[in-house]
C-alpha cells in the first residue's frame, strides 16, 4: 500500500509519497492547483503497482480543486477534519513544521490509519448549491446586525429615543422608512408642528401605514426634548442616508439568497417530509436541509447527531464514570444553530400532541435549564428526520428497482 500526502494551501499544494515503515517514494515536491499539475499527479499514482491513497487535511475550501479532479479521474481521496489531523502532527516533541514536514505527517496519517480512511464521494450539484447558499445567507445576516446597529448608534445620536418609540407602539412604522423621511430631530422642528403632521399623515398614507395622530404628537415631544449629538447638517444627513439604504440592500440580498434557497429546496425529495415537521417554515426547511446535506451519507442517526456537534461522548476512567457530560460541540454550528431556532419555534408556538414539544416540556418538568431542554429536542428531532428522510429515499430506491424490473 502507497499513501500520497498533501498539505494544502492556497494556489498549491506540498505532495509527499510514502510506503509502510517510512520508505519515500517522492520527496515532498510543489504541485500547483492548475489541471496540468494535478494530471501529472494522477499520472503519477497510476504508475505505481500497488494500491494508492491520497490523503488530505480539510481546509475548507481550498482543497476543494483538488479534490474534485481527482475524484473525477478515479482516485481514491480522504479528507480528514483538521483538528484530528493536528493532534496527529503535533504528537512529536520537537515542534517543527514546514508544509514539506506537513505533507509527511499527512502521508504518515494515511499508513496509520489505512483501514479507517472514507474515500470522498461526489455530492449532487443541489446540495452543493444549498450549501453554497447557506454560507451566503448567513453572511448576510451577519453583515445585516452590523447594519442594524450601525444605524441605531446613528440614530442615538441624531434622534435619540426614536426606536424606542416606534417599537412600542402599535403600529407597524418600518424603522427605516421613517428614518430616509425624517432623518434628524432638527429637521422635524423646523418643519414645525402643524407642517410635520400633515406631512407625516400624508407619507404614512403613501407608505401604506396607518397614521396616528397620538404618535405624531408623541413624535414632536420627543424631538422637542430630545438631545441631539450630531448637528443638523448636509454631512450627517448623507451618513445616515446611505446607512438606512446599506440596510436595505442587504435586506434585498438576504431575501433573494433565501427564495433562491427555497426553489432548489423544493426540487429535493425530503422537502416535503421537512415541512411536515411543526413548525418548519419555508425559511428554516431550506436552512436545515442545507446544514444536513444529503442524509444517505451518515451511516446512522448517531452520525447526524454527533455531526451536529450535540452528542455527549462517554468518559470513563477505573472507577469513575462520568454520568453529567457536556454536548461535545465538536460538528457543524450552523446546523446547531439552525435547529436551535427550530427548538425557539416549537417554544413559542406550543404545538400540540407534538412528540419534540413534549419531550422539551418533559425535560424541563424535570428541573433541566432551557437549553439543556432544548438540546434534548434537537436530539429528537434530528433523530426523527434521519428515519422520516431515510426512509423516503429508501421507498424511492425500492420503487426504482421494481420499475427497472418490470
Amino acid at each position: 500500500m502507497i499513501c500520497v500526502g498533501i498539505d494544502v494551501s492556497k494556489g498549491k499544494s506540498t505532495v509527499c509519497v510514502l510506503k509502510p515503515g517510512g520508505e519515500v517514494l517522492e520527496t515532498p515536491f510543489e504541485m500547483l492547483h492548475t489541471v496540468d499539475s494535478i494530471l501529472s499527479l494522477v499520472h503519477l499514482i497510476r504508475s505505481y503497482p500497488e494500491e494508492v491513497r491520497v490523503v488530505l487535511e480539510d481546509t475548507g475550501h481550498y482543497h476543494r480543486p483538488v479534490v474534485t479532479l481527482l475524484v473525477e479521474n478515479g482516485v481514491f481521496v480522504c479528507s480528514v477534519n483538521a483538528l484530528r489531523m493536528k493532534k496527529y502532527c503535533s504528537q512529536s516533541i520537537r515542534k517543527a513544521k514546514n508544509d514539506r514536514i506537513d505533507s509527511v505527517h499527512i502521508a504518515s496519517y494515511g499508513l496509520t490509519y489505512w483501514n479507517e480512511l472514507v474515500p470522498e464521494k461526489p455530492t449532487e450539484d443541489t446540495y452543493k448549491e444549498l450549501k453554497l447558499l447557506a454560507r451566503q445567507y448567513y453572511q448576510t445576516v451577519s453583515m445585516l446586525v452590523k447594519a442594524k446597529v450601525n444605524l441605531n448608534n446613528l440614530l442615538d445620536q441624531t434622534m435619540p429615543g426614536i426606536v424606542n418609540l416606534l417599537n412600542d407602539n402599535t403600529s407597524n412604522h418600518k424603522l427605516t422608512d421613517f428614518v430616509a423621511r425624517y432623518w434628524h430631530y432638527g429637521h422635524i422642528l423646523e418643519m414645525g408642528e402643524k407642517r410635520f403632521t400633515a406631512d407625516y399623515f400624508k407619507w404614512a398614507k403613501k407608505q401604506g401605514y396607518r397614521a396616528y395622530e397620538r404618535l405624531a404628537g408623541e413624535i414632536l415631544a420627543v424631538a422637542q426634548n430630545g438631545i441631539p449629538a450630531l448637528p443638523n447638517s448636509p454631512v450627517t444627513r448623507i451618513v445616515v442616508m446611505e446607512a438606512v439604504r446599506v440596510l436595505h440592500q442587504i435586506e434585498i440580498t438576504r431575501d433573494n439568497i433565501l427564495a433562491q434557497m427555497q426553489e432548489l429546496a423544493k426540487s429535493l425529495p425530503e422537502y416535503s417530509v421537512v415541512k411536515s415537521f411543526a413548525c418548519v417554515g419555508d425559511t428554516l426547511a431550506p436552512r436545515i436541509i442545507a446544514e444536513i446535506g444529503d442524509v444517505r451519507r451518515f451511516k446512522n442517526k448517531h452520525s447526524l447527531i454527533a455531526y451536529a456537534g450535540i452528542d455527549a461522548p462517554p468518559y470513563q476512567s477505573g472507577a469513575f464514570n462520568a454520568t453529567e457530560r457536556h454536548i461535545s460541540k465538536r460538528g457543524n454550528s450552523y446546523l446547531r444553530k439552525t435547529g436551535y431556532e427550530i427548538m425557539q419555534s416549537l417554544i413559542m408556538h406550543r404545538p400540540v400532541d407534538e412528540p419534540i414539544f413534549d419531550l422539551i416540556q418533559k425535560k424541563r418538568s424535570e428541573g433541566k435549564c432551557g437549553k439543556e431542554a432544548m438540546i434534548a429536542g434537537l436530539n429528537k428531532f434530528l433523530r426523527v428526520y434521519y428515519g422520516k428522510v431515510s426512509e423516503l429515499y429508501e421507498d424511492i430506491r425500492k420503487q426504482s428497482i421494481s420499475v427497472t424490473t418490470v
